[in-house]
């Protein structure tokens, strides 16, 4: 009956309002793309954009979203949907582990942790790739870790292998690469002991190399080797060098992980408080529980310091980080509902500092939003500053969301002041639930129309029209799945110059932002058409 409860309650928090908010250039629209030209070429095997092989990701995300796509529409909620479902099975395995691993009150702490953190909630209601692929290789690591305490080992590596293989096919090898760096980490702080056989190790390659080989093995066989090794050669140019625009410092993903996965990441701090009492009695799951705390602390180091030592910085990267950090969370607010320990004056102020800053900025948004033209003098961007003259409405009333989440997390730390520990901890994630679901439907979309909104619009426009649609001077998806491009007949489409200088058999249309407008504007073949919030658009004459 609970994990109906807890599965019902996951679709009421992540399913609805879906579709609220157009999809967000790159990933979201890149991946929904991807799917639609899926279902219009009618071509499964190969990833595609732009109707052209597109090496840089798996298919199985992108087979869920095409499913979603043809129960649902072509549409921004049909490629939300699959995470949503994975959202709602994340926090009904995260009870079913926990309850097996402690019983079910440390499970009910351990959903509620996950679904009451900012960027582990956010992430269930988009369409990007990594929940799907952080689920797969987390159940990867739960069936490995198992085989030591399973009458049913076998089964239990089959399954590794099996959720290691799924993820591969949802992202590519960084799944291999994180799974046998833990492995490896967990073999060394073990000393060299380790329960998995080799006989377990093999089942679990060879389950994942039949996983895998559903699609690597039929894209070999039936095109060659071409696509299989530019999806290779991406991956590892993925690893070693820095996108465009996607750099920052070593120390990024942990800025991003204590301040996107608060509350949850607060309560890693209450660790440096000497050594404390195991949540069990004395009996044989405490070694079970130990085991599986090492395996935790294990993924979220290398995973941290993996992609800190990536040169691409991109929030999501450090995702993955998400089921460990609930995890050794729920462990320490299992403890403290327990009365087995207390939470410092310093973990609280910790806690109360980041929980007011990010009600803070919340509050700070309507502001900015109702005074930005005090705030344009300030911003050197132009591009920046033409998206601020979007027209959105907003009130100095819905500064009070963000006030009243300054206040819940205050009351919330008086609680835990006065050791009414379970009502603070349950007020605590129940009000960022709740300020999130606000965000999410109140908030976004508003932000949305400022980054990216006109040029949406703009592609909209073009629907149903046998035209060209190209950005210039910018990466994009957007321009091939809100316009609903279809497949081009002439091949000189690819050649920019083509569509610039060259005999056109149809209209083209281009957007550029206005930081790149003036080398478009003056071109003798193009005339402007219009100008919005920062975006040109223009039409051959």
């Amino acid at each position: 009956m609970k994990y109906l409860l807890i599965a019902l309650i996951a679709a009421l928090l992540f399913i609805p309002f879906l579709g609220a908010v157009h999809l967000f250039d790159w990933d979201e629209i890149n991946f929904a793309e991807a799917a639609r030209e899926m279902i219009v070429s009618h071509n499964y095997s190969q990833v595609q954009i732009d109707f052209r092989p597109f090496w840089e990701k798996p298919p199985l995300f992108i087979w869920m979203q095409a499913g979603s796509m043809l129960l649902f529409g072509v549409n921004d909620f049909a490629a939300r949907f699959p995470n949503a479902v994975i959202g709602i099975a994340t926090l009904v395995s995260l009870f079913a582990i926990g309850k097996k691993l402690t019983d079910d009150k440390f499970g009910l702490w351990w959903v509620l942790i996950y679904a009451g953190s900012w960027l582990p909630h956010f992430y269930f209601k988009s369409g990007i790739i990594d929940p799907t692929f952080n689920l797969f290789i987390f159940l990867a690591i739960y069936f490995a870790y198992r085989v030591a305490y399973s009458a049913r080992a076998l089964n239990m590596a089959i399954l590794s292998g099996v959720f290691l293989g799924l993820a591969v096919l949802t992202k590519g090898p960084v799944a291999i690469l994180v799974a046998m760096l833990t492995l490896l980490v967990y073999w060394v702080w073990n000393k060299g002991r380790i329960h998995l056989k080799f006989s377990h190790l093999g089942l679990i390659a060879l389950f994942a190399c039949l996983t895998t080989l559903l699609w690597f093995g039929y894209e070999i066989l039936s095109h060659g080797w071409w696509f299989v090794n530019e999806f290779v050669q991406y991956q590892i140019r993925l690893l070693t060098t820095e996108d465009a625009g996607h750099g920052g410092p070593f120390f990024y993903h942990w800025i991003v992980l204590l301040l996107g996965c608060f509350p949850a990441s607060a309560f890693l701090f209450t660790y440096f408080q000497g050594k404390k009492k195991s949540i069990y009695n004395n009996t044989p799951a405490v070694a079970e529980m130990k085991d599986f705390k090492v395996w935790m602390w294990v993924l979220f180091w290398v995973v941290l310091i993996l992609f800190s030592i990536v040169k691409t910085k991109i929030v999501h990267y450090s995702s993955l980080c998400y089921f460990p950090l609930t995890f050794l969370a729920a462990v320490q607010v299992y403890k403290l509902s327990e009365g087995k320990i207390r939470m410092r004056g310093w973990n609280i102020a910790l806690l109360l500092v980041i929980g007011i800053v990010l009600g803070i900025a919340i509050a700070a948004l309507p502001l900015a939003g109702l005074y930005k033209d005090k705030l344009i003098p300030y911003i050197g961007d132009k591009f920046a500053v033409a998206n601020l003259q979007a027209q959105v409405q907003w009130s100095a009333a819905e500064a009070c969301y963000g006030l009243g989440y300054v206040l819940l997390v205050i009351i919330s730390a008086i609680l835990l002041i006065r050791h009414k520990t379970t009502n603070g901890l349950i007020c605590l994630f129940i009000s960022t639930i709740l300020v999130i679901q606000v965000t999410v439907v109140h908030f976004v979309p508003k932000v949305e129309r400022y980054s990216q909104g006109a040029a949406i619009d703009f592609f909209k426009s073009l629907q149903g029209k046998d035209v060209y649609v190209k950005a210039l001077g910018y990466h994009s998806y957007a321009q091939h799945y809100y316009s609903r491009e279809m497949p081009h007949s002439n091949p000189d489409y690819y050649n920019t110059g083509w569509l610039l200088n060259g005999k056109i058999d149809k209209p083209a249309y281009f957007i550029c932002r206005i930081t790149d407008a003036e080398e478009f504007i003056h071109h003798p073949n193009l005339e402007v058409i219009g100008e919005k919030n920062g975006f040109v658009f223009l039409k051959r004459k």
